[in-house]
């Protein structure tokens, strides 16, 4: 569907309404709502059917497999891959051979310090500079389209791709590691022990852990993309964010500072793999994903209130 045709669409439907309402038979105006489906249908289907987003998930999807190929070839001797600590990425990969389930926990542990949130900065940061860069910004906006509603389902349509990609190398992972290695019960970090289908529901908590932890990335990147008219611009400008973010985390003179980092607890889903799970930092990570969508959210909406389209 193209530009043009979306515009044409929400007009006669009211999806890209909600400016200061529709006028009735008798002249006067209604009140528009702040969300239709419509709308969010349209944006979902412009977003998912541009080269770039399948690219983002086919490479989101292609890292789940060459792990485990590399996994499977690293072991097709009969030796075992050393992991140590109880962190994330390294207990996990240790037990890939054992469980190909194990194979979806490593994945999101390698793709979420860079390649899933690089992917989401690259959707979020283009979401408004993309539109004013194309030139069909101020087309949305007079279709008519209230700047709240856009905003509002713009950020909808980041948080769709944020579980869309979690959920591709996750699926990629399991069906990965199934075809390559064995599947059944699960030992979590605790040296308790889950039947398969239990360990499969905590691979799936574990998913949508990940996608939530990813909202404070897809604000920013939203507040990013209200700041400029280039697209290119907004995305570099958040992945540059987040690589400097990442950094700093890792500066131990600025101990005091990292729980305030979006990335900080963003491991905190190898909790879930305990017994019982262990909630503290859980929860935190999603406090702080909130709180990041409170702070940028509230600025990309005041930007995006003054921001002059025809410029």
């Amino acid at each position: 569907m193209s530009r043009a045709d979306l515009v044409k669409t929400s007009g006669s439907e009211g999806g890209r309404g909600g400016g200061s309402g529709v006028r009735s038979a008798y002249g006067t105006r209604e009140p528009r709502p702040l969300w239709t489906l419509g709308l969010f249908r349209s944006e979902l289907a412009i977003t998912f059917r541009r080269w770039r987003t399948i690219a983002l998930l086919g490479v989101l999807a292609a890292v789940p497999i060459l792990v485990g190929v590399a996994v499977k070839i690293e072991t097709s001797d009969g030796s075992t891959i050393g992991g140590g600590g109880e962190g994330g990425g390294p207990a996990f990969i240790a037990q890939i051979t054992n469980n190909g389930l194990f194979l979806v926990f490593t994945a999101l542990a390698a793709t979420l310090p860079f390649f899933l949130p690089m992917a989401i900065g690259v959707v979020a940061g283009d979401a408004i500079a993309g539109e004013a860069n194309a030139g069909t910004l101020r087309y949305l906006l007079v279709a008519p389209a209230g700047r709240t509603r856009l905003l509002l389902v713009k950020y909808a349509t980041t948080l769709t791709f944020c579980l869309a990609a979690t959920l591709v190398v996750a699926t990629s992972a399991l069906a990965t590691g199934a075809l390559l290695f064995p599947l059944g019960d699960v030992t979590t970090i605790s040296g308790t022990r889950m039947g398969f289908g239990e360990g499969l529901l905590r691979a799936l908590l574990i998913a949508l852990v990940v996608a939530a932890s990813l909202t404070g990335v897809a604000v920013l990147g939203l507040f990013v993309s209200t700041l400029t008219s280039s697209g290119i611009a907004a995305m570099a400008t958040t992945v540059g964010l987040l690589i400097t973010v990442q950094i700093l985390d890792q500066i131990p003179q600025l101990h005091g500072l990292h729980p305030y980092f979006f990335s900080h607890y963003w491991l905190s889903f190898a909790d879930l793999m305990r017994e019982p799970i262990y909630w503290d930092d859980l929860i935190k990570n999603l406090q702080m994903q909130g709180l990041y969508a409170a702070v940028f959210g509230s600025a990309a909406w005041a930007r995006f209130g003054a921001k002059d389209v025809l410029a």
